[in-house]
């Protein structure tokens, strides 16, 4: 299938086909967190993404690295080259080290990373920990005259090298609008041009995240750290970047210039961006009090939700639109999709206790494996096309439907051959749990606890004593559980 995979790139703005640099290894960069405060819902969905596609192509078999940084050092309160560093900024409210605020807000990403179910990096590196790579850089930049040094800050020269390289390339800004979009500071700032952006910047004496450098004793600027980590790990050439819409330009941006001015060529064959997420029709924002974190979803505490939402509900929501699409937030969307999801655990369910078995009398049914071939297919078809998880999802539930048909007997499972049963199963596991990363979400000692209840139940019924068989019924409903009488005796799932 791999031949087949087709990736939207925001270089040349089309579909392209996906040809690896040197299969069947492949290089993936994601611009990761910045740890100052907890991860939000919008950033959430860009690494999910991006675990979707980490997911996908190490399930068609290619090997893959994948490097997601720690933004740690840099990332100043405006984003333009000004103010307080936003960790040391943090660090000075809490009285604390700023490799504390660090600390705390690194594991509490890994933390939410963890209980949506996402596959961990290769290598995760630190700005922090790469000053040296990223002097040198600065200094390849400056020896290539496309850099110049004021006042101990060093500055990447915007215009200049426009001259030989498109600068704008990835985002299709038009330098001249750039220009004419700036306004003048009056000398107020030490830059040539408003557009150009810093690769070094001198510290202040109150700065606290300091480091001698041959300029001066200063941090590097937030776009350096992604060139010098991605280049080091994956090659001055590797396959996939990606990081969320917002961070096109000026981030990605600055990022292709840097690389070429520094190493002689953009380092990424395919850049590749998640869109945002809205919520209720309006951009998230805390200023307009609309702007959730993923435990607010888990305890519904907010002013904006009706209910809690579990981490796989969250997940599955989002799956459900491209990720190149922007996104709405709601309660309807979310309750819909918890619903959805259950549908899917409950199929995961049913599924792993399935065995096939040939009863000798039913001829198998042409027509029946075909429609279940196809839509496996589709699954692939689907992903293939630029991991277009909201149409896997659908062809999935058309592979449910035969599941459920089976379990309840509607369709006799010797209708099915051998391999065709066996490829249904396969694909169907492998799409929601090892693709999608969609896991079922069940108490401790669950399994054990229902067997109890069940033998009560079945035991209520044999006597009809109908009170009982109601109250257990009332009491399993209330812990998300519904009982189901079937011919071939009681059944649960999941409440839908």
């Amino acid at each position: 299938m791999q031949q087949n995979l087709k990736v939207y790139n925001s270089l040349s703005g089309s579909k392209e086909k996906f040809q690896p640099l040197n299969p069947p290894y492949v290089g993936m960069y994601v611009c990761g967190p910045t740890v100052y405060s907890d991860v939000h819902l919008g950033n959430l969905r860009s690494f999910l993404s991006f675990d979707i596609i980490y997911r996908y192509l190490m399930h068609l078999g290619y090997k893959v690295r994948y490097v997601r940084n720690i933004t740690d050092v840099g990332h100043l309160e405006n984003d333009a080259d000004e103010g307080e560093d936003k960790i040391a900024k943090k660090a000075k409210l809490e009285n604390l080290e700023p490799m504390e605020i660090v600390h705390r807000y690194t594991q509490g990403f890994h933390q939410v990373t963890r209980v949506f179910n996402m596959q961990e990096p290769s290598i995760e590196p630190s700005a922090s920990g790469h000053i040296i790579e990223q002097i040198a850089l600065v200094s390849k930049i400056l020896e290539a005259g496309l850099a110049y040094e004021i006042n101990g800050s060093v500055y990447f020269d915007v215009l200049k090298y426009n001259e030989q390289a498109h600068y704008g390339a990835l985002s299709g800004r038009v330098l001249d609008d750039l220009i004419s979009g700036t306004r003048d500071l009056d000398g107020q700032d030490e830059k040539r041009s408003p557009l150009d952006f810093a690769l070094w910047k001198k510290a202040a004496p109150s700065h606290i995240m300091r480091w001698p450098s041959p300029w001066s004793d200063g941090f590097p600027g937030w776009h350096l750290e992604c060139s010098t980590m991605s280049t080091k790990y994956l090659g001055k050439k590797f396959d996939i970047h990606g990081g969320g819409i917002d961070l096109k330009f000026p981030h990605h941006e600055c990022e292709i210039a840097q690389c070429v001015a520094g190493y002689g060529e953009s380092p990424a064959k395919y850049w590749m961006h998640a869109n945002m997420l809205t919520i209720n029709g309006q951009k998230m924002s805390k200023s307009l009090g609309n702007s959730i974190l993923p435990r607010q979803l888990f305890s519904g505490d907010h002013q904006l939700l009706d209910r809690p939402y579990s981490p796989m509900t969250v997940r599955f929501f989002m799956l459900q639109t491209h990720y190149r699409s922007t996104l709405d937030i709601s309660n309807e969307a979310l309750t819909a999709a918890a619903k959805g999801y259950k549908k899917l655990a409950n199929g995961l369910r049913i599924l792993k206790r399935l065995q096939y078995q040939e009863n000798g009398q039913t001829a198998i049914d042409e027509k029946i494996n075909q429609q279940i071939g196809q839509f496996c297919d589709n699954c692939y078809h689907a992903m293939n096309d630029d991991f277009n998880t909201a149409k896997t999802i659908a062809h999935l539930f058309n592979i449910l439907k035969k599941i459920n048909s089976i379990h309840t007997g509607s369709l006799d499972i010797s209708q099915l051959s051998p391999e065709t049963f066996d490829r249904m199963k396969s694909v169907f596991l492998d799409f929601v749990e090892n693709v999608l990363g969609l896991e079922e979400e069940r108490p401790g000692q669950l399994d054990p606890l229902l067997d109890i209840v069940l033998s009560s139940y079945k035991e209520a019924k044999s006597l009809q004593d109908y009170q009982k068989v109601d109250d257990i019924r009332d009491q399993l409903k209330k812990q998300g559980i519904v009982l189901k009488d079937m011919k071939t005796g009681v059944d649960w799932a999941y409440e839908e």
